[in-house]
C-alpha cells in the first residue's frame, strides 16, 4: 500500500531506502551455469520463512528442453504446456499447473520477456524460473506475479545427480504453494467439450523451429497425442510417455527482442495478443481455426471456419508458438 509522507525530509527517507533496496535487488548475480541466468527479485514471504503463493494463483514453471535436459521431470503433470522458441532457434517450455502439483519439476531454466506477457492472463500467477537476463529483471519485478527463483526461495529447489548443470536445477512445488488452486484459476480462455464436425483426419502432426522440432502422434488406444521432441519420444524421468488431449499449433508474430545472452544472440519476443491462424488437434483430426486475444489481461479464443468456438478435449493442452 503507498502512503502520503508528509514531510519532505519523510519523502527524502523514503527515497533514499528504494535507491538501496533496488541495488541490492541488481547486485548480485546467480548464473547456474549460463549466461542469462541472473538473479530474480525477491519474493514475499509468510513470518515463518515460507513461500506461498494465493489459493488461487496457477503455478507456471519454465523448463529445459534442450537434449542434455531431457527426460523431464513432473511434466506429465501440467494441465497446459506452452512451446515457444529462444535463443539459437532453440525451444523452451512452461509448464502450468492447476489441477495438481508434482513432487518435483524440472529441470527450471531461466524466463524470457514473452513470458510476462503470456502470463498476463492468470490472476497473479507464481512464475518459478531460474534467473532471467540481468535487464530483463526489472520488468519481472514490476510484473503483476510472483518471481520465485533459488534465491528468493532457496529451500524450494534442488541441485539433482542425474545430469549436468546447468541442465540439474529442481524445484518443489509444494514448498511454494500449500495446494493446487484447482481448474478454475485456469483463466486460459480454452473451452472444452464435445469435437466440432468436420476435421481432417491427423495421423501425425510436425512442428520446426531452426533448430528443434515438436511431433505428435495420434494415439487411438490412448486417445492422447504422443509428444516427440527432436525426433526422440518424450519421456518423463519415471518413464511415462509424455502426452497431450489437445494440441494447438498456434501461429504469431515472431520477433527480435530488446534482450541478448553473453554470445550477442538476441531473444525472440513471441507476440501471444492479437489474432491469427491455428491448427486444434484432438480425437485424430486437425481443425483450422483463428486465435484471438484482445488483450494480455483476457485469455485466447478459438473460432473454426463455421465461426464456431473450437472445443478442446479433456486433459492436458500443448500449445506451440509456430511462426507466422
Amino acid at each position: 500500500m503507498r502512503h502520503r509522507a508528509p514531510t519532505r525530509r519523510t519523502a527524502l527517507k523514503a527515497m533514499l531506502a528504494a535507491a538501496v533496496l533496488t541495488a541490492s535487488l541488481t547486485a548480485g548475480c546467480t548464473r547456474h551455469g549460463t549466461s542469462d541466468d541472473g538473479r530474480a527479485p525477491h519474493s514475499s514471504q509468510t513470518p515463518d520463512g515460507r513461500h506461498t503463493a494465493g489459493a488461487g494463483s496457477v503455478l507456471a514453471v519454465k523448463i529445459d528442453n534442450t537434449a542434455a535436459a531431457r527426460p523431464q521431470t513432473g511434466l506429465d503433470s501440467a494441465d497446459v504446456v506452452y512451446a515457444e522458441q529462444v535463443e539459437g532457434g532453440l525451444s523452451r517450455l512452461m509448464a502450468v499447473y492447476a489441477t495438481r502439483l508434482p513432487e518435483v519439476v524440472g529441470p527450471v531454466r531461466s524466463a524470457r520477456e514473452s513470458d510476462l506477457e503470456l502470463l498476463r492472463q492468470f490472476d497473479r500467477p507464481t512464475l518459478a524460473f531460474s534467473g532471467a537476463q540481468r535487464k530483463l529483471l526489472p520488468l519481472i519485478d514490476q510484473a503483476p506475479l510472483r518471481p520465485e527463483t533459488p534465491d528468493a526461495a532457496s529451500g524450494a529447489y534442488y541441485r539433482g545427480s542425474d545430469k549436468q548443470a546447468p541442465h540439474n536445477l529442481y524445484l518443489r512445488p509444494a514448498k511454494l504453494m500449500a495446494r493446487a488452486p484447482g481448474e478454475a484459476a485456469l483463466t486460459t480462455g480454452f473451452r472444452y467439450g464435445a469435437a466440432p464436425a468436420g476435421g481432417t483426419v491427423t495421423a501425425t502432426r510436425t512442428v520446426r523451429y531452426p533448430a528443434a522440432r515438436f511431433t505428435f502422434t495420434w494415439s487411438a488406444d490412448e486417445k492422447r497425442w504422443l509428444v516427440s521432441m527432436d525426433g526422440t519420444p518424450a519421456r518423463t524421468t519415471a518413464g511415462k510417455r509424455v502426452a497431450a488431449a489437445t494440441v494447438v499449433v498456434q501461429h504469431v508474430r515472431i520477433r527480435t527482442s530488446r534482450y541478448h545472452d553473453v554470445l550477442g544472440n538476441y531473444t525472440p519476443f513471441t507476440e501471444t495478443v492479437g489474432s491469427g491462424k491455428a491448427e486444434v488437434l484432438r480425437n485424430g483430426r486437425s481443425f483450422e481455426a483463428t486465435w484471438t486475444r484482445q488483450e494480455a489481461t483476457g485469455g485466447t479464443t478459438f473460432t473454426g471456419a463455421d465461426g464456431g468456438p473450437v472445443d478442446f478435449a479433456d486433459g492436458p493442452v500443448w500449445v506451440v508458438f509456430a511462426k507466422a
